[in-house]
């Protein structure tokens, strides 16, 4: 099989030139905003390195800094603070690790971006070479509600349920669950809804977060007494998921299918479409370069985030045509939509640099490290599945914690599965993978660990827990590492429901 079809190797792009093309524009078309005459980027534009002067003159923002600083003056209805004309909608976005919302602005040009990115995305496709009719099949998009809370001068909502209110005409008649049930804003309503209509639906392609998606088809074969989705939908060949690695699902997945399946990444955050998986055979994103984003990339280490992932005030930062492969970086975008030099929270690696591919790693604040062990979202991942190959078993969610433990440290692993797993085996499993998946894991084991536990809870616990916190649905996930508040609030919950003593 050709690794990419010639239509999309025309359409390759040099992503240096792309991206400085990108911040050109941005910066032409905000220099009349607040933040532009602020920060003057009139003389960034007439600099002789546009590039350089903007990352000298600008600096990093996080949300807080972004809304405390301009955001805040465009949720109140003032025009022309961080981008041209009024913005019209919020994504309302807490991500997994924080505890309020946080409002993301979202613009006409940044939805019009969205739209193109999905539409290269689904003609990426042809290379997978199914038959002309498989094109005329549902797709069937599993997110938030369409139904916009307005607040006097904004709609606020998912991103995902804004980007669907605003599909084009022309796919309408793909577009699944519909706009009637897109509406819904219980997710247990719409759920129902979803399994009712199921049968008389030809799905072709899924797409949604896994941890919700496998809920649906677990629910729709139950309901119909079907052996797989496939009894339901026979002309399902792809899902594209996004949000968290698919890895640790994937097992899970199989059994749900009786046909073969073509598992496709997409990266679409609620400050804009990132990247989508392009190319057949690889594991990684081709990051979209020419579609009013400019990125760039911060080391992850201990030099540019202080102990609780925050990013310091002058991080060392990079733009494509710097970055090393197989490194782990933060994110940080400027965008069409008022984001300048914003750390939208995720860390990436890049895997090859030819096609500007990217692989997600993990969040800045997602990561383990409370005497220097490093651990990723990456690590666990990687960890957790090779616990399903090596002892057969699945595991539909996990969340770890690090605490102090007899003078020193320990870590806890919390593993939902329907599967028979004896703790001990499991952590000794985990603990053993860790200590060759990352050196320095292995050093503090032997110096500053002292000890790695496992709890084995059914899954239906973490969604209890999600429904507690109104966090169910769409693209909410479960956090990959508990911190701070978030311990002593799960341990709690747990108790509560008798699922620990």
């Amino acid at each position: 099989m050709r690794n990419m079809p010639e239509e999309l190797k025309k359409n390759r792009i040099d992503p240096v030139k792309s991206q400085n093309k990108q911040l050109i524009k941005l910066l032409r078309k905000a220099q009349f905003t607040a933040i532009g005459e602020h920060y003057h980027f009139d003389e960034i534009l007439s600099s002789s390195d546009p590039v350089a002067a903007f990352r000298s003159k600008v600096p990093v923002h996080d949300y807080n800094k972004m809304y405390k600083r301009w955001w805040y003056r465009t949720l109140n209805g003032e025009t022309y603070v961080a981008w041209p004309g009024k913005v019209k909608y919020f994504a309302l976005s807490s991500g997994t690790s924080e505890a309020s919302s946080k409002y993301i602005p979202v613009t006409s040009d940044m939805l019009k971006g969205i739209k193109r990115a999905s539409i290269r995305q689904l003609v990426s496709m042809v290379q997978y070479g199914f038959p002309l009719d498989f094109y005329e099949k549902g797709i069937l998009m599993i997110g938030g509600s369409t139904h916009l809370q307005y607040n006097g001068t904004y709609y606020e909502g998912d991103l995902s349920g804004i980007t669907a209110g605003n599909i084009p005409f022309w796919f309408q008649h793909f577009y699944k669950p519909g706009r009637r049930i897109s509406k819904q804003t219980d997710w247990a309503s719409k759920l129902d809804e979803m399994v009712k209509k199921a049968p008389s639906w030809d799905i072709g392609i899924i797409v949604g977060v896994p941890a919700w998606v496998q809920i649906l088809m677990e629910r729709i074969i139950k309901e119909y007494n079907a052996n797989s989705i496939h009894d339901i939908w026979p002309n399902l060949k792809v899902y594209v998921h996004s949000g968290v690695s698919f890895a640790p699902y994937q097992k899970s997945f199989e059994k749900l299918f009786s046909k073969p399946m073509m598992y496709n990444e997409s990266y679409l955050a609620s400050e804009g479409y990132v990247a989508f998986q392009k190319r057949l055979n690889t594991k990684g994103m081709d990051m979209v370069l020419d579609n009013g984003i400019f990125f760039e990339f911060v080391p992850f280490n201990d030099e540019n985030f202080d102990d609780d992932g925050n990013i310091i005030e002058n991080p060392q930062s990079f733009t494509i045509g710097q970055v090393e492969e197989n490194r782990d970086y933060a994110l940080l975008m400027t965008t069409n939509a008022g984001a300048w030099r914003y750390l939208i929270g995720d860390t990436v690696k890049v895997i090859d640099k030819r096609y500007a591919e990217i692989q997600i790693t993990g969040r800045t604040k997602h990561f383990l490290s409370i005497c220097g062990e490093h651990l990723s979202q990456e690590n666990m991942n990687r960890a957790i599945e090779m616990l399903q190959h090596e002892l057969n078993i699945e595991v539909k969610e996990f969340t770890v914690m690090a605490f102090r433990y007899k003078g020193m440290f320990a870590h806890r692993w919390y593993i939902g599965t329907e599967s028979d797993l004896d703790p001990k085996l499991a952590a000794d499993k985990i603990d053993g993978y860790l200590k060759n998946l990352n050196d320095d894991y292995r050093v503090e084991r032997l110096e500053a660990i002292r000890d790695v536990f496992v709890e084995v809870l059914p899954p239906s616990a973490f969604l209890e827990y999600m429904e507690m916190k109104g966090k169910v649905g769409s693209a909410n996930k479960f956090p990959r590492v508990l911190k701070n508040r978030r311990i002593s609030e799960w341990e709690e919950f747990l108790k509560s429901k008798k699922y620990i003593q």
